[in-house]
């Protein structure tokens, strides 16, 4: 759809233009400037930020939820309390026992004051 929109939209401004057609260039701008803000909102995986420590602890073997935690100094216990969930199940997650669900992550990484991009491995 936006190698369309590429193609498209040059030819639909010039178009415009030639015939005068005002509602067609205010068209033209209103999608322009929709496709713009869209394209910023949109994640970029070099936006997601990571301390120094919590990267030498994800590549000695840590998962990115334990490092995040013990970052944060907070305990299993703090940390599932605050995301709502078992410390049993906190400490299965950090371990890689099980594979958790995304409402999971969310919960873990809002309790962590986080964006989840943060806790994915």
């Amino acid at each position: 759809m936006q190698t369309h929109f590429k193609r498209t939209i040059p030819t639909m401004a010039l178009s415009a233009v030639k015939k005068g057609h005002l509602m067609s260039i205010f068209y033209f701008i209103y999608i322009l400037l929709y496709f713009i803000i869209n394209k910023q909102v949109e994640v970029d995986e070099s936006d997601v930020w990571f301390p120094n420590e919590v990267v030498k602890a994800n590549i000695r073997g840590d998962s990115l939820i334990k490092a995040w935690r013990e970052y944060l100094n907070l305990t299993q216990a703090e940390l599932a309390a605050k995301a709502g969930m078992k410390q049993s199940a906190l400490a299965r997650l950090e371990k890689g026992d099980t594979i958790p669900r995304k409402t999971t992550l969310m919960k873990i990484a809002k309790a962590m004051n986080i964006q989840i991009e943060q806790i994915i491995e």
